[in-house]
């Protein structure tokens, strides 16, 4: 008789273990869970990484509990889905992770020092995996840079890369000089040019925006959740000052809207200081 998981008293993540078991059961398991592969549960996994992101923004601590269980479950539906297949499994993926935290924390783990800056252990985990990539016969500067990283996440990964072997403006004003440049040329492929190079003319200018992030410490990612935020907070003004007029956006006019969110922005500003 099959142990109910419910019930059980291995452990909690025996217990979930047992339930992904039970859910991908081709027989007696949900029809939706059997038929998933790693293809259709990457975009939740995706997806539940940024929901555990948004929490901590918001600092919901309650709601983190449960978006790192949703996160957690991501893990044991790829570990039941690998171990179906005989590539690995959740020990062997829990197994891959320890190696690699002790071989990379050798300050803590091994005779070396923790007598150094932070600056200095990222550097030396950076020889670390270097040394990891080219175990694997990754010789070039930009391999195991993940594809399916976010764009502007994976364009500073790739100047960091390429920083390092010498590729790279020494001086924030030549990036700030490219800018320029390129939005310029993103104007003038704005009228000559077909979509597609506009596109790719839009796509230059967002990399080199990328590197000015770099070289200004700023994460690219969150400087832009920032400002989503501040444009929804403020959007958001608008639509409760017009509400109080009985009124929609769609009942106002640009000048109205925008002088209205001028209003907010400098209430924003003296609340700051």
């Amino acid at each position: 008789m099959a142990i109910d998981p419910l019930l059980s008293s291995t452990g909690e993540i025996s217990r979930l273990l047992e339930i992904m078991s039970r859910l991908r059961d081709p027989e007696t398991g949900c029809p939706w869970d059997v038929e998933q592969d790693f293809a259709t549960i990457a975009p939740y996994t995706i997806e539940e990484a940024y929901e555990v992101a948004d929490a901590i923004e918001r600092g919901e601590m309650n709601e983190l509990e449960g978006e790192l269980g949703d996160l957690l479950l991501q893990v044991v539906f790829h570990a039941q889905m690998g171990s179906e297949t005989g590539h690995f499994d959740f020990e062997s993926i829990t197994r891959s992770i320890s190696d690699k935290m002790i071989d990379r924390h050798p300050h803590v783990f091994g005779d070396e020092s923790r007598d150094k800056s932070a600056e200095q252990q990222t550097r030396d985990w950076e020889k670390i995996k270097a040394a990891e990539r080219a175990g694997k016969d990754q010789g070039g500067a930009l391999d195991g840079v993940a594809v399916g990283l976010p764009a502007l996440l994976r364009a500073v990964k790739l100047q960091k890369r390429a920083a390092r072997v010498g590729f790279d403006w020494p001086d924030i004003s030549q990036v700030l000089d490219k800018v320029v440049e390129e939005t310029q040329e993103l104007a003038e492929a704005r009228d000559t040019l077909s979509q597609a190079e506009v596109e790719e003319e839009f796509g230059d200018l967002l990399f080199v925006m990328a590197n000015v992030a770099r070289h200004m410490n700023v994460d690219p990612e969150a400087a832009l959740r920032a400002a989503n935020g501040k444009f929804t907070r403020r959007f958001e003004q608008i639509e409760a000052r017009l509400a109080e007029d009985g009124r929609r956006p769609e009942d106002s006019t640009l000048e109205e809207m925008d002088s209205i969110w001028n209003t907010v922005k400098e209430a924003e500003k003296r609340a700051q200081k």
